[in-house]
């Protein structure tokens, strides 16, 4: 079975881990993920800023693990993102930043690639409101 994941949730909502485990359990149980997308506050999730106190556990850091080590796809939708200053090193380019904060795996594209995974997907779950 292959699944679409969505998450909308930022990295403090406990929906973020339940994502995330969730997706772990999908691969553990031989299925695929054709693309996970990040969209509202999750986009968070892909700002290398992003700073954890050392008693919380860094959720950033799994879902960047997780997706390095499954070679996921791993799309942040990219108007979510600069509202919220989320830019990769094109973007800080063309709005005139100083910084990018994000990188591989994340890919900044749009609401599309969404669409697209729900195309090819057998079962799409969204996490978060």
């Amino acid at each position: 079975m292959n699944f679409a994941i969505a998450l909308l949730a930022g990295p403090q909502d406990p929906a973020a881990r339940s994502a995330l485990e969730f997706a772990r359990a999908v691969l553990a149980s031989g299925h695929r993920i054709s693309r996970l997308f990040f969209y509202r506050d999750a986009v968070q999730l892909a700002s290398q800023l992003r700073v954890t106190p050392q008693d919380e556990l860094d959720i950033t850091a799994e879902w960047q693990q997780f997706i390095q080590t499954n070679q996921l796809d791993a799309v942040v939708c990219i108007a979510a993102a600069l509202r919220r200053g989320v830019l990769n090193e094109a973007e800080a380019q063309r709005w005139n930043r100083p910084v990018a904060n994000t990188d591989a795996p994340w890919e900044l594209s749009g609401l599309g690639q969404w669409i697209d995974a729900l195309q090819t997907a057998d079962r799409a779950v969204t996490f978060g409101t």
